[in-house]
């Protein structure tokens, strides 16, 4: 089987590269020209544990190709798939189709047999039926079916999450005739490798595959939002954040995920989508108040984090240091996008404080985002060093393991500010820390 992914970005790549472990012939197209070179000579230009080891093996194999001629890639290909970047449109919160819909403008004009179009990339509803309407517009003659085949995918753990995922769902557009079934026949065939090992694939009708993908991803923003606020009145009140997040996601119903209190939701996904929902629900005249309210808590909860640093330091931070640990949204990737550490940094370098920041991928995405005096460190222990107080943004594992002992030897401060909760605070006290956390005593 073969197949065609337009775009060669987080999406494109990963679902590229999984779908030609399955044994199917990839061409994937990529039009930016550093991007695409990068790719040809076996760099990777993102940060995706894996990810390097599976395109090269894939490459070598013969099943995955990459190019910018997407009139060559199409050729041949039962299906061809959408990846492209959909992010919020300035001004309005909207997402920006252009993309998506250059692309499939491009597909229309080189497609010369039948073919499955998918829309990969998130996109809002409605938008597979203006695809068809544009392919069918550019090309009345096309025998064509489209689909809608959202992604679902963990950055950091996005091989795992393709090869052995908790559902995959699958929209095709039922009014046609046959009732998208030729279509379907064509995904139930890529994705046969994952039917030999039993994962949920749902087929639906195009507008609920593209409303699925943003109630997922609204609904775990939420969850993450109710554990902050949570997190909040267990400092009022003397309660553990940890203990009730356990206590509540032993629950079946509610499960353990997503429980994690910290400085806010960031990355590709959470706040992009949850902005965009807010938008079709409010278009549609079903305005969603939850989500409304999400969006509206944790952007503000990151300028609380920054003053929150402030009021460890003793109502102010200017001419003070401060050591850094964790840039990017999450750890094991180096997604800036929307990350709290934008915000959070400006506010306190705004305040007068000097930034010495260790992170250990996301540096190089970092320096175009964050204050421009940041110093920028070789690692945790030299950001640390002649610091006043040090600031935890990111839980990298490696974080764990600095020794509380050397941290204070290092350190002109005893301030430490964790809002990602990655040190006991008893151990931290003990070595003579004035630490604070979110949502413990």
């Amino acid at each position: 089987m073969q197949i065609a992914m337009i775009g060669g970005g987080y999406v494109g790549l990963v679902s590229g590269a999984c779908f030609a472990e399955f044994g199917t012939d990839v061409a994937i197209v990529e039009t930016d020209p550093g991007r695409l070179a990068a790719l040809r000579e076996g760099r990777i230009p993102i940060y995706e544990p894996g990810l390097d080891k599976l395109v090269a093996d894939n490459v070598a194999a013969g099943r995955l190709t990459f190019g910018d001629d997407i009139e060559k890639a199409v050729q041949d290909a039962e299906a061809i798939f959408i990846a492209v970047g959909t992010p919020t449109r300035r001004g309005d919160g909207h997402a920006d189709l252009r993309y998506v819909y250059a692309a499939a403008e491009q597909i229309a004009k080189s497609m010369n047999d039948y073919a499955v179009v998918v829309t990969k990339s998130t996109v809002p509803v409605g938008t597979g039926r203006q695809v068809s309407d544009l392919i069918r517009r550019v090309r009345p003659d096309l025998d064509f079916d489209v689909a809608s085949n959202p992604e679902f995918l963990r950055e950091g753990n996005a091989i795992g999450d393709f090869m052995r995922p908790d559902r995959v769902i699958i929209g095709t557009d039922t009014t046609r005739p046959g009732g998208g079934e030729r279509a379907r026949e064509v995904l139930r065939r890529l994705y046969r490798p994952l039917y030999l090992i039993e994962a949920p694939i749902l087929f639906t009708g195009l507008e609920t595959a593209e409303l699925a993908k943003y109630a997922a991803n609204s609904f775990l923003a939420m969850k993450v939002t109710f554990i902050n606020e949570i997190a909040d009145l267990c400092e009022k009140v003397g309660a553990e954040v940890h203990d009730i997040a356990r206590g509540i996601g032993l629950d079946n119903r509610i499960g353990r995920k997503f429980l994690h209190p910290g400085p806010g939701f960031g990355g590709s996904c959470f706040p992009k989508d949850t902005l965009a929902l807010v938008h079709i629900a409010q278009d549609a005249g079903s305005p969603m108040r939850l989500i409304e309210t999400t969006v509206d808590i944790n952007d503000a909860r990151k300028t609380r984090m920054a003053d929150r640093v402030v009021a460890a330091c003793g109502g102010s931070v200017s001419g003070l240091t401060i050591g850094v640990l964790g840039l990017t949204f999450k750890p094991e990737t180096d997604d800036m996008r929307e990350a709290s550490s934008i915000p959070i940094l400006h506010r306190l370098a705004a305040a007068g404080a000097g930034l010495r920041a260790f992170d250990p991928a996301g540096m190089t995405p970092a320096r175009p985002l964050l204050p421009e005096a940041t110093q920028y460190c070789a690692d945790a222990q030299e950001a640390a060093t002649g610091a006043d107080a040090l600031l935890v943004l990111t839980e990298w594992n490696e974080f764990r393991a600095l020794s509380p002992a050397r941290l204070r030897d290092v350190m002109k401060g005893d301030v430490v500010v964790d809002l990602r909760n990655i040190w006991d605070p008893q151990a931290m006290r003990a070595h003579g820390f004035r630490y604070s956390s979110v949502g413990r005593p």
